[in-house]
């Protein structure tokens, strides 16, 4: 019994001695691994305290060479979910679902990533003028995701305005049926909570970590 514990404290040591830096849960899972190359790597839990009147939240998520990879949650420092959030090479891909601290949907997001390694990617879109057909189209890397597709806006349960997006540029911007007018065209203002939102997460990359650890 004495030999297979220490056999085990070995292989503990061996796996352990791969990263520069780490933490360990209650359940003893390595969280917040830097590698010897000091990338992050695997699964991350941030936390970023409340500062300058602006709230604080914790996101988890995994990273892959210091870039976030697939879906990320993002919650309250109360530890109440306000978001979920997909990534592809550390920038925002795909659906991404905000909440109010009561659970209710405030916003749905569209995302296209693109190659942080390449100064130019392609892109397959709709072709407008032709049902069911698709163009390439050639991107220049900006160092973030691009909106891409549709954005819609919740109050209370209700969507009150949608704006559809083509590789960053604004291509339908309305009202919802909750707030449309017969007759009136003129856009509805985006509720406080959501302008907020937009203002604090749009085209979000990485978030600074508070913990003392090393990363790139």
């Amino acid at each position: 019994m004495r030999w297979i514990s220490i056999l085990l404290l070995l292989f503990s040591l061996q796996g352990f001695s791969q990263w520069k830096d780490y933490k360990l849960n209650a359940n003893r899972d390595t969280l917040n691994r830097v590698d010897m190359k000091n990338l992050k790597q695997g699964e991350w839990v941030n936390r970023v305290e409340s500062a300058r009147g602006e709230p604080g939240y914790e996101e988890e998520g995994v990273y892959v060479n210091s870039r976030k990879e697939g879906e990320w949650r993002l919650y309250t420092l109360m530890g109440d979910q306000v978001g979920i959030e997909n990534y592809k090479w550390g920038n925002k891909d795909g659906l991404c679902k905000y909440f109010t601290m009561h659970g209710d949907l405030l916003a749905e997001q569209s995302w296209r990533a693109i190659n942080p390694d390449k100064q130019y990617d392609t892109i397959e879109v709709e072709d407008i003028d032709q049902l069911n057909s698709f163009k390439t189209v050639i991107v220049k890397n900006e160092g973030a995701g691009i909106k891409h597709g549709s954005w819609k806006y919740y109050s209370a349960g209700s969507l009150v305005r949608t704006e559809i997006y083509t590789l960053g540029k604004l291509e339908v911007d309305k009202a919802g049926p909750a707030t449309a007018v017969s007759g009136d065209k003129k856009a509805v203002a985006k509720p406080k909570e959501v302008l907020e939102f937009e203002k604090k997460n749009s085209g979000k990359k990485k978030v600074k970590v508070k913990d003392g650890s090393t990363g790139g």
